[in-house]
């Protein structure tokens, strides 16, 4: 019997994946960089002598360029494309590599932070494109299982970069003013690949969405009809929200469920190299090893993408994100009893559970926009600026109280998803 479920590339006869397979590249290059700033946060602790909250503005920088970029980027993106978008937004994450390995002799963490800006610029802009872009490379009733196949090779790198920074790692020199000298050559060798890879976006041929193509995307006909009329019903699958967009409930509820996961993302895997080597933890591992802990998360992490995006061709979306983000909020507290290994077994549970979130919510939270689209995934590459403000918490409340404790403070965030799978993501008339 021929199966009758939607494609995942095809759409009116045209098959999109060639395309899909380029934005999908772009996914593995900014997980290569947030894997290797989430090693690089225990790295500077040692290296400087920072607090964890000290260290945390490394997320804060990076996730903060998201708050003061996204906007600008969906205005870009509006005005010259998608493509154009991703070029700008590889350019940005390039400069800001390269000047990273051309000032690190000054050994300024505070020029540093600055240059992570830059990237962090490049990557919003990465963002607003590429997230958006892929739900649209095929039938709307798969949107939702395109975005988390793309974003599983965002997973994947975050294995790998972890692993680059162990190369920096065994290389710091203990020489005062010669500690970040060791970060030189990744960070370049980054920069030159970024720019050989805007370099062949310009020169490769991708389809350009119309505003027509958006709308049928995420919720039906430009003329807003069906076969049986005018749709009026939330049900349809061609409904489209004639509402502003901040009216739109589910879409205001996706902005601040997205902002609450990337916050409590960004502390489990920043904190997570701390938890392995706090020296209250049983059992303890040396901090040489601890890029290792952290490939292993993000390993169990992709894992989880690439399965549940397999899965959402069996159970709903919404189903699954309210099982998942349940398991992290029962996980959560079992990390902070300091259970030896049961609570470490636990910490990666929480990287696999984790794992569909981001992709799932971003693609609710769009749903029947139409022309608002473009606008409203902005400000959900905006809402990842929840990862600059989240992380200094986590590690004050982790230098005062034990790292374990720290693990308690993402908890209201994922009962906050929870809400939004079981009852926020619905679109209202």
């Amino acid at each position: 019997m021929k199966d009758k479920r939607p494609s995942l590339f095809v759409k009116d006869g045209i098959n999109y994946f060639g395309p899909f397979a380029a934005i999908s590249a772009l996914f593995f290059l900014w997980g290569i960089a947030h894997g290797m700033l989430d090693t690089l946060d225990k790295n500077f602790q040692m290296m400087l002598h920072l607090e964890k909250w000290e260290s945390s503005f490394i997320q804060f920088s990076l996730y903060g360029a998201y708050f003061g970029m996204a906007i600008p980027a969906g205005m870009f993106i509006k005005k010259y494309g998608y493509k154009k978008g991703i070029i700008l937004g590889l350019s940005l994450f390039a400069a800001g590599a390269l000047i990273a390995a051309g000032t690190a002799t000054f050994q300024s963490f505070i020029l540093f932070l600055l240059c992570l800006l830059i990237i962090g610029a490049g990557l919003a802009t990465l963002e607003t494109a590429a997230n958006p872009y892929t739900t649209k490379l095929g039938p709307p009733e798969t949107a939702e299982r395109r975005i988390n196949f793309s974003q599983s090779f965002n997973g994947l790198a975050w294995v790998i970069g972890p692993l680059i920074a162990l190369y920096i790692y065994g290389n710091q020199s203990h020489v005062e003013g010669e500690k970040m000298i060791s970060i030189i050559l990744p960070f370049a060798i980054i920069g030159l690949v970024v720019l050989a890879i805007a370099f062949i976006f310009m020169r490769i041929k991708l389809p350009e969405i119309t505003e027509a193509d958006e709308i049928a995307a995420h919720g039906g006909a430009v003329t807003q009809t069906s076969e049986t009329g005018i749709v009026t019903s939330v049900d349809d699958p061609a409904y489209i929200s004639p509402k502003p967009l901040w009216k739109n409930t589910h879409f205001t509820m996706g902005f601040a469920a997205q902002a609450c996961y990337v916050a409590a993302q960004t502390g489990v895997f920043s904190y997570l190299i701390n938890f392995v080597t706090d020296h209250d933890m049983h059992p303890r591992f040396d901090v040489e090893y601890a890029p290792y802990f952290l490939s292993l998360g993000f390993l169990l992490f992709m894992i989880g993408r690439f399965s549940g995006s397999s899965m959402m061709r069996f159970f709903k979306p919404t189903k699954m994100l309210a099982l998942y983000s349940l398991a992290v909020c029962i996980l959560l507290p079992i990390v902070s009893f300091e259970l030896g290994w049961v609570s470490l077994i636990a910490l990666y549970g929480v990287f696999f559970f984790m794992s569909i979130m981001f992709p799932t919510i971003f693609a609710l939270a769009i749903k029947s926009l139409g022309h608002n689209t473009k606008e409203a995934a902005s400000f959900l590459v905006m809402a990842v600026a929840g990862g600059a403000v989240f992380p200094p918490i986590m590690g004050a409340v982790a230098d005062n109280y034990g790292m374990a404790t720290g693990f308690l403070v993402p908890i209201p965030l994922f009962l906050f998803i929870l809400y939004y799978a079981l009852k926020g993501h619905k679109v209202l008339a």
